[in-house]
């Protein structure tokens, strides 16, 4: 009789795990079940808000991979099925499918639910024409409504998801805005400055930005929303998308005595093993060792979720694979306006212990002379007296972004402030001034840091 390796959750991290699993042990060697309650598997989550924007035109696309697709590999995905129970001791788990509960045992099990949409107790968020923005069918939903006769839009949150949900809006033609609790938008993953200075973009574009108000109740009328917030506090809205950000969805891993760590996220060793025998975890439910800080973090990054979850796939298949940590790079946009980031923050570097300096340089995409040559600003952050690369914030036009690649490439090897000032970029004008933004942001993080320990 085979093995039988049960997925719980069926996105990136599962479905890169059921995948690198099948490919080293064949079907008579180990069976692969696959539980998923939603109505897709491996799908791109991240494309959703360019699905309703219309960038994205056929919903088709962002569909990865079908069941059936699996279903040819021997790898039995099943969707409808939600687990409800697992039972570590006895090795099975309970799940409710189209058929009633069910139980089914396992030789090994991967936790791979993902993450789920944070939902304070905010009155009205039954009423119809609230929504949010977590599956492709919330993106068909969204687009649907939004090209259907809607005026405005408000979006609650100030995060990745609640920026790109707006620019959303906005390319359709919506009135927008954006609310959030915060002084700024992006305050978890930018510095203030930084995030302050997305804000003034956005409402240069057109986006209005209402920062530092919490909407506590919904207004309705007639059972449908007509604004975000209640009585002389409320915004007219004939949409409204909470994007109030994601915990890691760990309620069945915490019930099953699962240990969790101190960020929410599940436990998980180099190889993706729980301290529980024959229980793995990975991506936005699991924790990832931060390779600056050295401290375990819970992000929710389509990336993340497909590395860890493939050295989770090789491990299950009998390989020998470990992950080697995170950084936490990310990039979004809002229409030219690229906002990126790597490794820690200012505050970031501060609760991690370090002693650092920060620098910031404005700069441009291009030779200032090129034409539609834009303005681009770099943060960077960078230990006290060692000049030791710490992290890096990248905001401005087309081409300003992806530079946040050079500082993650630096960072993962190891190198200095000082080092990166004098690393040999590509120039021509059409892509940089001769002295790229990211060598000069450098450079001057790395002259604070020596004068400040001097």
């Amino acid at each position: 009789m085979p093995e039988r390796l049960v997925v719980v959750g069926g996105d990136a991290a599962g479905m890169s795990a059921a995948s690198q699993a099948r490919r080293r042990r064949k079907p008579d060697e180990l069976e692969i079940i696959v539980l998923e309650r939603g109505n897709y598997v491996s799908y791109s989550a991240c494309g959703e808000p360019y699905y309703v924007s219309g960038d994205v035109e056929d919903f088709e696309d962002l569909k990865v991979r079908t069941p059936e697709q699996f279903w040819k590999v021997s790898i039995d995905a099943r969707l409808h099925h939600e687990a409800t129970g697992i039972d570590t001791d006895k090795g099975k788990v309970t799940f409710r499918s189209p058929a009633g509960e069910e139980t089914i045992g396992y030789d090994h099990l991967l936790y791979a639910t993902g993450s789920e949409s944070l939902r304070p107790p905010i009155e009205g968020v039954g009423l119809e024409g609230v929504y949010e923005l977590r599956t492709l069918d919330d993106a068909k939903t969204l687009r649907t409504v939004a090209t259907g006769g809607a005026r405005k839009a408000v979006v609650v949150g100030g995060g990745y998801i609640g920026l790109e949900v707006a620019e959303a809006f906005h390319t359709l033609g919506l009135e927008t805005t954006i609310v959030t609790m915060m002084p700024t938008v992006l305050e978890r993953t930018f510095d203030p400055d930084m995030g302050a200075r997305v804000g003034d973009r956005l409402r240069e574009m057109g986006i209005e930005l209402i920062t530092e108000h919490k909407v506590e109740c919904l207004e309705g009328r007639h059972g449908k929303v007509v604004g975000a917030g209640c009585f002389d506090q409320s915004i007219q809205a004939d949409i409204v998308v909470l994007a109030l950000g994601s915990r890691p969805a760990t309620r069945l891993a915490a019930d099953a005595g699962i240990p969790l760590g101190a960020s929410g996220g599940v436990t998980v060793d180099d190889h993706q093993r729980t301290p529980i025998d024959r229980v793995w975890s990975a991506g936005d439910c699991a924790d990832a060792l931060h390779r600056i800080s050295g401290l375990p973090i819970n992000v929710h990054l389509g990336t993340v979720a497909n590395k860890a979850g493939r050295v989770a796939g090789i491990n299950l298949g009998g390989g020998d694979a470990t992950f080697p940590g995170i950084l936490g790079t990310a990039i979004t946009k809002v229409h030219d306006f690229e906002i990126a980031r790597t490794g820690l923050t200012e505050f970031e570097a501060e609760s991690a212990g370090f002693e650092y300096v920060a620098a910031e340089v404005g700069s441009s995409t291009a030779a200032h002379y090129w034409p539609g040559s834009s303005p681009m600003r770099v943060k960077m952050v960078a230990e006290r007296g060692t000049t030791k690369l710490l992290g890096a914030q990248i905001i401005g036009g087309p081409g300003a972004g992806k530079r946040i690649d050079t500082v993650a490439s630096a960072l993962w090897s190891g190198m200095t402030a000082s080092d990166l000032a004098m690393v040999d970029l590509a120039y021509s004008p059409p892509f940089s001034g001769v002295w790229d933004p990211v060598n000069i942001a450098a450079r001057k993080v790395a002259a604070a840091a020596t004068a400040v320990s001097g």
